[in-house]
């Protein structure tokens, strides 16, 4: 273990001590026990939200358990995405292949359901033995008549981001199918948000105030006809770059629509979102509603805001995330509230990512790739955190070494997106760092 862990090295840095370089964005180090999920589930991030779809997933049983249950995007209306499908391959079938197999759970479930389209997921077992997803898809799309996309997604043959990529050219094949006639010149697609907690609910509130129609959520509350129309917007706005970058460049290499990277988390990113839409479309009139909204939002939460400031000022927080473009957001969200942030590392992060991570973060901070959770359990001693911010697999290390902890990942229940999400933000934190229960945890021993 200690030599996996020493071949780990390159991908941690400490800001300040060293020009910047790391190793990043590549497959996990085999047993160094990664926090990172498989493509198939990269993929899977990606697409599930789609509330009106048909989700098939072609492999073992054991791959279907990764459901609704442990993402949580919720639907303003269809909740098909909710419900999770299996092939449920057994031995015989990988002996004889699974293709009919196939093609008669994709005829029976959509005989039953009536979805908009379906997404068939390849898994590590259907990669190896070549069942031919694609002529399946393509024989059941022309007997039903609605789109039948296969997700090349096969768990092995990459990392979680080689998902991303997946689901984003199966959605190509969707843009581009639907009229476009009365779509607003003051439009855009929202891409990489996943509607937990009723989030794009709110950020589609603040477009609408700013003037700007919403064509498509690409993907949460996603809905197909939505996607297939979304070449009819002016602009695309990209929030988990990670995750849905790959289609925006596909839109603008396709369409010609250009895309804008931009944050919903923190007072500061998502003020600057939505200027930064406002100047896009080079209106007067919407620029001074936008400032309007934000200057209306924050004297709503900035006394409450500023409480709890004073209360945690000086306190020490570490971030593990999915994608680096949140922990940018994250990195700010706890200055505005007081906190510095001494640890902070990704799942698929990339070179740039990290460069401009070790940029506006203290000298000291650690910043690290892919990482496990011996390292850090590592780090969380060495700075003497008061608070860790991560996903389901981090919690527990948290709570085993008596730290709090805050769920920034997509199995949370809580609207952390927008202004008032801000809010709630600091309220999460201030009650789980200054809670008394950490004066009976041998935290440092």
């Amino acid at each position: 273990m200690e030599a996996a862990l020493l071949e780990r090295q390159d991908s941690i840095h400490r800001t300040g001590e060293a020009p910047f370089a790391m190793d990043c964005n590549k497959d996990s180090l085999a047993g160094a026990v990664s926090q990172r999920a498989c493509v198939f589930c990269g993929s899977r991030v990606v697409l599930y939200p789609i509330a009106d779809a048909l989700h098939l997933v072609h492999g073992p049983i054991g791959c279907a358990v990764y459901t609704w249950d442990i993402r949580g995007a919720l639907s303003s209306g269809p909740e098909l995405h909710r419900m999770s499908f299996s092939t449920d391959m057994q031995e015989i079938d990988v002996i004889f292949g699974g293709e009919k197999k196939l093609h008669n759970a994709l005829v029976e479930l959509i005989d039953r359901h009536s979805p908009k389209a379906a997404f068939v997921y390849s898994t590590c077992i259907v990669g190896i033995i070549g069942d031919d997803m694609q002529a399946v898809c393509r024989k059941v799309s022309e007997e039903k008549g609605i789109p039948v996309l296969p997700v090349q997604s096969e768990g092995f043959k990459g990392n979680k981001r080689a998902g991303y990529q997946a689901a984003c050219n199966a959605m190509r094949q969707l843009v581009g199918m639907g009229d476009i006639s009365g779509i607003s010149k003051y439009s855009l697609n929202i891409l990489g948000d996943f509607n937990l907690a009723g989030e794009i609910w709110l950020i589609r509130e603040y477009f609408s105030r700013m003037g700007v129609e919403v064509v498509a959520n690409i993907t949460g509350d996603g809905r197909v006809g939505d996607i297939q129309r979304a070449h009819g917007a002016a602009l695309n706005v990209v929030q988990c770059s990670g995750s849905t970058m790959d289609l925006a460049r596909m839109m603008e290499k396709d369409y010609g629509i250009p895309s804008l990277r931009v944050s919903y988390f923190g007072v500061e990113d998502m003020a600057e979102s939505l200027y930064a839409v406002a100047e896009f479309f080079k209106d007067e009139e919407m620029m001074q509603r936008t400032r309007e909204l934000v200057k209306e939002e924050l004297s709503l939460i900035m006394p409450e805001l500023m409480r709890y400031r004073k209360a945690l000022a000086g306190k020490r927080a570490a971030i593990y995330v999915g994608g680096a473009f949140k922990a940018f957001s994250l990195v700010k969200a706890f200055r505005t509230i007081g906190m510095q942030v001494v640890m902070v590392g990704s799942q698929t992060g990339t070179p740039e990512d990290y460069e401009e991570l070790a940029e506006i973060t203290d000298p000291g901070t650690i910043i690290v790739d892919d990482s496990n959770p011996l390292e850090l359990s590592a780090f969380l001693r060495e700075k003497d955190v008061d608070i860790f911010v991560g996903g389901v697999k981090e919690r527990p290390i948290a709570y085993k070494l008596g730290v709090a902890f805050c769920d920034h990942n997509h199995e949370r229940k809580e609207m952390l997106a927008g202004f008032s999400g801000m809010l709630n933000f600091a309220r999460e934190v201030y009650s789980s760092v200054m809670s008394p229960v950490w004066r009976f945890v041998p935290r440092k021993e």
